[in-house]
């Protein structure tokens, strides 16, 4: 899959196949403009079918509610659709969002080891 650069606030990498498992390395600011484009990448692997989505947000700067509704949403989706989410954030910009919202222990998210890809 390809690099999408949304514009000058946030890039998404997707890696991985539906077959082998799909990981979205977002790096930049989440925010009510860039959210679509997030929906969207997680839509598609939905769409393809995919049995495990990982969200690298570890590059993420910024995270608002457009962000956590996103997340949020799919949360609902994998636990639908039987897919395995794994969400991977330590920075304070995002972890904290998620913390405040109860959604740091709804989605378990770890932390994503240097060189670690799709699992």
């Amino acid at each position: 899959m390809t690099a999408a650069p949304i514009d000058d606030l946030v890039s998404i990498d997707v890696a991985g196949s539906a077959a082998t498992g799909v990981l979205l390395t977002v790096t930049g600011e989440v925010d009510s403009s860039t959210a679509p484009s997030l929906r969207a990448a997680v839509d598609t692997a939905f769409a393809d079918g995919v049995r495990s989505l990982t969200l690298d947000l570890e590059g993420v700067t910024f995270l608002d509610s457009a962000g956590l509704c996103v997340l949020a949403a799919a949360h609902r989706r994998a636990a639908e659709d039987g897919v395995v989410l794994r969400v991977h954030a330590s920075g304070r910009a995002v972890v904290r969002p998620l913390q405040i919202t109860g959604l740091y222990d709804l989605l378990a998210v770890g932390q994503l080891r240097p060189g670690a890809g799709v699992a």
